[in-house]
């Protein structure tokens, strides 16, 4: 076993030993009536693949759920509720770790006791799948095998779910989710998301990367450009018909005998997306909040409406509002915080 899968291992076994926070209930949202709305989907069976499959579900959403990150998604979801039109038309599929059932099950009772009438379907991703292809990247978060469950999308939910919004948990969003779902893909794009040309995409792989000439014209012909992975939509009949996953577990298994990047799970995405995916306006992604990789310096917006806020980085709103040192759009994300007031900051 190598030293990153045994590291991987006891950090997992440690969150799932610990006990989860308490959280308040959300309010409960109601369709808009002007907003043509399906009928409400309303709570369905945990694991209830026709509900998934209901042609009432007007949006899907797609997000991890594991113990470190709960409360973060709690606030995910509320922020999509409040601000969707037709929220009670919602459907999440939570991707969770299939190492301990028990514990996937106490984050999804954690769920439905917060949200009692959400629509949702928890599935099992096999860490094993990927944990053997991680190489270390920059910062040890960066390397958590859940990371890399949006790459599984196509193959975990079922077939008659043919488009979804990916959120991370680090995200609020300002506006309504159907949106974004709405996102024109052109004939032969799978993944819609914000692009940034004007960040140095050359910086996302190593200099041997780009000194070699066979691996370097990856991005002959095509217009590359940094996007980020945490607020995506996917088409994913078509991510199946041209088998996206194994394109990306064969540059994770290059990178294992050759360091061609250092950051995590974005570059497999680059190497088989950027320059071919179709642009969503920079509002859906104010990225980088979480500060500095290294330094978890605080960072404003960018220029421009915003639509969604995310908190990328090394620097979580939740761990700075704990230790008393928010940065100021950390007041934004703490409306959302569904953490019951009695519960220790320190139980995870």
């Amino acid at each position: 076993m190598s030293r990153l899968l045994a590291l991987l291992l006891l950090f997992c076994a440690a969150a799932a030993a610990a006990p989860l926070p308490g959280f308040r209930e959300a309010p409960h949202f109601t369709n808009s009536a002007s907003a043509r709305c399906p009928a409400p989907l309303g709570a369905n069976a945990d694991g209830d693949a026709d509900a998934a499959c209901s042609p009432r579900a007007a949006v899907h959403v797609a997000m991890t759920l594991d113990a470190s990150y709960l409360r973060g998604t709690m606030a995910a979801v509320l922020s999509v509720l409040r601000h969707a039109s037709c929220p009670e038309s919602v459907h999440f599929h939570f991707l969770a770790s299939a190492g301990s059932p028990a514990r996937t099950a106490e984050l999804v009772a954690a769920v439905r006791a917060s949200f009692p009438s959400l629509a949702f379907r928890a599935y099992p991703f096999d860490e094993s799948r990927v944990a053997g292809r991680i190489s270390a990247s920059v910062r040890g978060a960066l390397d958590r095998p859940l990371n890399y469950a949006r790459s599984y999308l196509a193959a975990t939910l079922p077939p008659c779910v043919r488009r979804v919004v990916y959120l991370d948990s680090d995200v609020v969003l300002t506006d309504d989710v159907a949106q974004l779902a709405a996102t024109p893909l052109p004939e032969g794009a799978a993944v819609a998301a914000p692009e940034y040309c004007g960040a140095n995409f050359t910086a996302y792989f190593t200099p041997g990367f780009w000194a070699s000439p066979a691996l370097s014209r990856t991005f002959r012909g095509r217009r590359a450009c940094y996007f980020n992975t945490g607020v995506m939509v996917l088409d994913l009949p078509r991510w199946r018909a041209a088998g996206y996953t194994a394109q990306i577990e064969g540059w994770m298994e290059l990178q294992r005998r050759v360091r061609i990047y250092d950051l995590g799970s974005l570059p497999p995405f680059l190497l088989v997306f950027a320059g071919r995916i179709a642009a969503v306006d920079h509002r859906w992604n104010q990225h980088g909040l979480g500060g500095d990789n290294y330094r978890g310096l605080c960072r404003g917006l960018h220029a421009g409406p915003v639509s969604l806020l995310h908190w990328s980085g090394k620097g979580k709103p939740w761990d700075r509002l704990d230790a008393g040192r928010p940065c100021p759009l950390d007041a934004v994300w703490a409306k959302y915080d569904l953490l019951r007031p009695d519960t220790g900051i320190d139980s995870l």
